[in-house]
């Protein structure tokens, strides 16, 4: 895999709001939309995407800023990206779709849900973002991490991490994954490579520290499934006791794995996704994809 694609799946750009947007499609039935989050990118779903794409359409989206992606003239909050999924995923013929968004992309994923009536037909939250991420700790290490990018001290080594388990405590240790050197080859490069292309996580960031949606959730209507790590450091696991309760939604907890459960315990999350998935009524009509004007 090379330049943070995903194997099997058509690469595809698309201008958007003033920027020209790189996502991936493949497959056919139910459509899927995937949404990585802040600092990932469409090729961390490597490990489970062509799993879902067996049986249904799957569109995974470089989110702007990050991978191959341009960013945003003005992103002043998440309504901006989410929009720019709506776009996306619209002029795929994708809508209604169902969500499944990990960190940061599973707060898009919500704030898709709540802007555009209808677009989502069920909504996934894999490790999401956005309740811890209003405390001021939060604000300063991501400002510090978009402003800085360690990333970039890593992505020239991505090929020897990949092949050395040991190695992977570098990017990975304490913060993404229980156990690094258990990680797959591939699911190392999905993580590291996209890095190598970031031009603009800062703005998500941005976006995401600016934005709590618990007075929101209130007025979701989509079935819903809560995804979450055991010992995931990153967003606690107390996050998503509170988004299943207030989107009165089912918590899924997978057992020693951290906040990067998409790539450290694929297994466990495609068991998730796939009995969720099975579980939502047929699509109906197409509908308005930008009831927001986006």
């Amino acid at each position: 895999m090379t330049e943070a694609k995903l194997p099997d799946f058509e690469e595809r750009f698309a201008a958007v709001r003033g920027a020209t947007l790189r996502y991936f499609v493949a497959g056919s039935g139910e459509p899927v939309v995937l949404l990585h989050g802040l600092g990932g990118a469409s090729s961390n779903w490597v490990e489970i995407a062509p799993q879902l794409a067996r049986k249904r359409r799957v569109l995974a989206i470089d989110l702007p800023g990050h991978s191959g992606s341009e960013p945003l003239p003005a992103a002043p909050n998440l309504s901006a990206f989410a929009d720019c999924v709506a776009r996306l995923a619209g002029s795929e013929v994708m809508l209604p779709a169902a969500v499944i968004g990990h960190s940061a992309g599973g707060l898009v994923g919500l704030r898709l849900a709540l802007r555009h009536k209808g677009a989502v037909r069920g909504l996934v939250l894999a490790a999401a973002a956005g309740i811890s991420s209003r405390r001021r700790a939060a604000h300063v290490t991501l400002e510090l991490l978009g402003l800085v990018r360690p990333s970039r001290l890593v992505v020239p080594f991505r090929r020897q991490i990949a092949r050395m388990p040991a190695l992977r405590y570098i990017p990975f240790g304490w913060w993404g994954v229980d156990d690094p050197p258990a990680l797959s080859v591939a699911a190392t490069r999905g993580f590291l490579d996209g890095a190598a292309l970031h031009t603009d996580t800062l703005a998500l960031g941005r976006a995401l520290v600016r934005d709590d949606p618990r007075p929101d959730i209130e007025r979701m209507r989509c079935p819903s499934l809560v995804l979450w790590g055991a010992r995931d450091r990153w967003v606690p696991l107390r996050d998503g006791f509170e988004y299943a309760r207030r989107l009165r939604a089912p918590l899924r907890v997978i057992p020693a794995c951290g906040h990067l459960l998409i790539g450290e315990r694929p297994d466990a999350c495609l068991d998730a996704f796939e009995g969720f998935l099975d579980g939502l009524a047929p699509k109906g009509p197409e509908r308005s994809t930008c009831d927001a004007g986006c």
